[in-house]
């Protein structure tokens, strides 16, 4: 039996793993790791300035920007927006945005004939990515970001900014809280 379950609250998917848990011998379950602009969406807000730059520069290349480009673009230095790049994945993992076994979305490529260490060539991204990533850029450049996106990646409910209201059950609390 194949079950998919898309937006289920968060007591339901509480309530749905401690069922699995109950009959994890009897069963095998696996998740999804494909990207979706969601998960896109979380991964680059999880990014630092100069990284979230450098995967917006490949996804703008179609998925592969010469690592040269990069280099000219970053002063000649990769290793800041490449080490967060990588770190952000397992990050993610520990945050339960996405499953063990997700691949990185933006990875490097080396020269096939010189196979000991060397600089990365270009980096590069697949195209079901770059169409993923660049619905995730097109949410994050409109302010179209879905609230129940960051709201589960960050504890289930959304902090507002100074200046903005406040959003959720917190709000009509302080509301009810503030009324004589």
């Amino acid at each position: 039996m194949k079950i998919t379950i898309e937006g289920a609250s968060p007591e339901f998917e509480r309530k749905l793993l401690l069922l699995l848990a109950e009959h994890q011998n009897e069963l095998t379950v696996t998740a999804g790791t494909e990207w979706d602009a969601e998960r896109a969406v979380l991964y680059l807000t999880s990014l630092p300035a100069n990284a979230l730059k450098f995967a917006r520069l490949v996804v703008e290349a179609d998925g592969r920007k010469k690592a040269e480009e990069l280099r000219a673009e970053f002063d000649g230095e990769l290793r800041g927006p490449t080490i967060a790049l990588s770190r952000a994945v397992p990050r993610g993992v520990r945050m339960g945005w996405w499953p063990e076994g997700t691949e990185a979305p933006v990875t490097p490529q080396y020269d096939p004939d010189h196979p000991s260490w060397q600089k990365a060539i270009a980096y590069t991204m697949t195209s079901e990515n770059v169409a993923v990533f660049r619905t995730a850029f097109g949410w994050l450049n409109d302010g179209n970001v879905q609230k129940a996106v960051l709201a589960a990646a960050y504890g289930g409910r959304t902090v507002p900014r100074a200046g903005h209201e406040a959003e959720g059950d917190d709000a009509h609390r302080e509301e009810e809280e503030q009324q004589p």
